[in-house]
Parts: structure tokens; C-alpha cells; sequence
């Protein structure tokens, strides 16, 4: 594995799961006193999903010609966000306790 995809990875697992690790609205707010809603958390996944495409566009683009992608490198990518939010997702709301 190159060290950009490495790099790549590493930085979407990161992003994904910035959502559940701040309680800030768009990670400038606070949020308010009943804590973030479901909604800002999801907005939050698409931003950051987008911010990840920039950047693996970014890398493609100084290694080389960007190849076009398709609906389904767009699907596979979510889902592959999707899973790399989950440790986030189980942090939040299984594991730690109320109120802290």
C-alpha cells in the first residue's frame, strides 16, 4: 500500500468520526443544553464525507489524470464512510455514560 492511501485512510477514519466525538454544531456552535441532535450529526457525516472525496481528489490529481467515477464508487465510498464511523457511533452512544 502507497503511503497516500495510507495517509488517505487514515484521514477518513478520522473524519468520520469527528461527528460523535464534539458537541459542537458544525464544530462551532455549542450545542444546545439537550446536546446535538441526530440531524446536525448526519449533516456533519456529509460535510466531512465531502471533505474526504476533496482530498483523495486532491492526491489523485498530483499523482496523475483523475479517472471519472460513477454512481457506484460514490456508493461504495459511503458505505465505506459509514463503517469508518462507527467506532465513533458505539463511543457516543453505547459506550460512554450519560452525562459526561
Amino acid at each position: 500500500m502507497d503511503w497516500s492511501t495510507a495517509a488517505l485512510l487514515l484521514l477518513a477514519l478520522v473524519l468520520a468520526n469527528l461527528p460523535f466525538l464534539s458537541e459542537r454544531i458544525l464544530f462551532v456552535r455549542p450545542a444546545p443544553a439537550s446536546g446535538k441532535a441526530g440531524g446536525w450529526r448526519v449533516l456533519e457525516l456529509m460535510l466531512l464525507y465531502c471533505i474526504a472525496g476533496i482530498a483523495a481528489w486532491l492526491m489523485e490529481s498530483r499523482a496523475g489524470q483523475v479517472h471519472p467515477q460513477r454512481w457506484e464508487f460514490y456508493a461504495v465510498t459511503v458505505c465505506l464512510f459509514l463503517v469508518f464511523a462507527y467506532p465513533g457511533f458505539v463511543y457516543r452512544f453505547f459506550w460512554r455514560k450519560p452525562g459526561i
